[in-house]
Order: C-alpha cells, then structure tokens, then sequence
C-alpha cells in the first residue's frame, strides 16, 4: 500500500475490461500500485508539459541523433562565418588602424640647441 496516502479512501472509475487489464499488467510490470502508477503517469505529463496526443517519434535515440546533426550543420554555419565575415573584417579594420596611428618620427633638434647641450654636459663633467 501506498504509505503517503495510507488514509485517503478509494474512488471508482470507470474502465472498459481490456483497458483495466491492460493497466494492471502495466502496473505490475513497474512494480508500483495502480494508484502510483496513474500518478506517476500524470505527473509526467505535467512535468514535460506534453500530452498523451503529442507524437514524440519513434524513438529517443532518433531525436538525439537528428539533434546532433543539427547541431554540427550550426557549428558548420558558425565556423562559414567566422572565416568568410569576421576574419575579413577584423583584418579590414585592422589595416585601417594601422594607417591612421601616425608612425613616430625622431625628432629633429636644431643644431645650435645641440651644440649647446654638449658643452652644458661637458662643463657639468669637469666639475
């Protein structure tokens, strides 16, 4: 017996034979009640949020398949992209950063300020 609801009471439904039959062979087969076995039953409708009318394919492993190879033809998709957009535009703006950044040039010291320079650094060794 089902310890949870050891005090609820019983409820008749109404069957027809082959579907009662067929529902406790059921029952016995997962070694459950008939009472956890409708709950459980319910319970995954609600919790997958389908009903027993949705048509789930004939079996998982075909969906799993079919969902890998959805899954490689985006990752095809993302890597077509990525090499024929991204890269070309990163290499696009890349070269257009490159010409604007102005290359430092050494800067030209007038000859007079040079010469000046090397006798200041010349007085301060002597000293």
């Amino acid at each position: 017996m089902d310890t949870d609801y050891k005090g609820e009471k019983f409820k008749n439904l109404k069957f027809k034979i082959s579907i009662a039959e067929k529902f406790q062979r059921f029952s016995k087969s997962i070694g459950k009640s008939q009472s956890i076995t409708l709950l459980m039953m319910l319970e995954f409708f609600e919790r997958n949020d389908i009903s027993p009318d949705d048509n789930l394919g004939p079996r998982m492993e075909t969906l799993e398949k079919i969902i890998k190879k959805r899954f490689n033809g985006m990752i095809a998709i993302i890597k077509d992209i990525e090499k024929h957009q991204t890269k070309p535009t990163a290499a696009m703006l890349e070269a257009l950063f490159e010409q604007a950044i102005p290359k430092k040039k050494p800067r030209i010291i007038e000859r007079k300020y040079r010469e000046a320079q090397s006798d200041n650094n010349e007085n301060n060794k002597n000293t």
